[in-house]
């Protein structure tokens, strides 16, 4: 797959476990939170702002960021380097 499509393919999928995150604080059967994770862990693999971003916030906490830390490396190692 090329590059170029395989990023527009990692942005549209983030894009739409965002708005299943964003719905999910909404809709009680949805675990809104697990979706926007998953869905910036995504996005964060095409901008590096927005991994600057998330290391941000999770470094307050060591273990949230170990875990998103590997959440990334497991994706990274599905889906290949974008």
């Amino acid at each position: 797959m090329k590059r170029k499509a395989k990023k527009i393919l990692v942005l549209a999928i983030g894009s739409i476990f965002i708005i299943f995150g964003l719905l999910g604080l909404f809709l009680p059967f949805l675990q809104g939170i697990i979706f926007l994770i998953v869905g910036f862990i995504l996005i964060s693999l095409c901008f590096p702002r927005v991994r600057l971003l998330l290391n941000k916030h999770t470094e307050k906490s060591p273990h949230v960021f170990k875990i998103i830390n590997k959440a990334e490396k497991w994706i990274v190692k599905i889906i290949g380097e974008i």
